[in-house]
């Protein structure tokens, strides 16, 4: 069984296809497909320090509040859900450049050592996997 005191950080990164600006901009725009903002079922968005946001998805309730905004290099907010057991974890974003593109970086740190903790990284990842192709260059 595992130990819901301990808890765990998941780290995804990506390489996308535009300037750091375009890429944290579209990261916080709601109408963009690819970032979680995006497919909410409700959404309260706030991004600035102190500024509060609720996304509900497949009827489970997440919240936080920035704690961070430096654009276009980082984010930084805390993360609630049924998924944390309720506790607070937090989801810091970074945009690097990397060479004419951007280095995407995600690390939720403070989830609890669970499966439904661990579930993150597959959720993460889907948004990761989704939102560069946003970038793609019609050929």
């Amino acid at each position: 069984m595992a130990d819901a005191t301990k808890t765990l950080e998941i780290k995804v990164e990506r390489t996308i296809p535009a300037t750091v600006s375009e890429v944290f901009d579209a990261w916080l725009n709601p109408k963009v497909p690819g970032n979680p903002w995006n497919m909410a079922e409700k959404l309260l968005l706030n991004p600035q320090v102190d500024g509060f946001f609720y996304w509900k998805v497949k009827h489970i309730a997440h919240y936080g509040r920035f704690t961070e905004v430096e654009r276009p290099r980082r984010l930084e907010h805390t993360w609630v859900s049924p998924n944390t057991l309720g506790n607070e974890s937090v989801v810091t974003v970074t945009f690097e450049e990397f060479g004419e593109q951007t280095r995407m970086t995600l690390v939720h740190a403070g989830l609890p050592d669970t499966d439904a903790g661990r579930g993150h990284e597959k959720g993460w990842n889907y948004f990761v996997d989704l939102f560069p192709k946003q970038f793609a260059k019609p050929s």
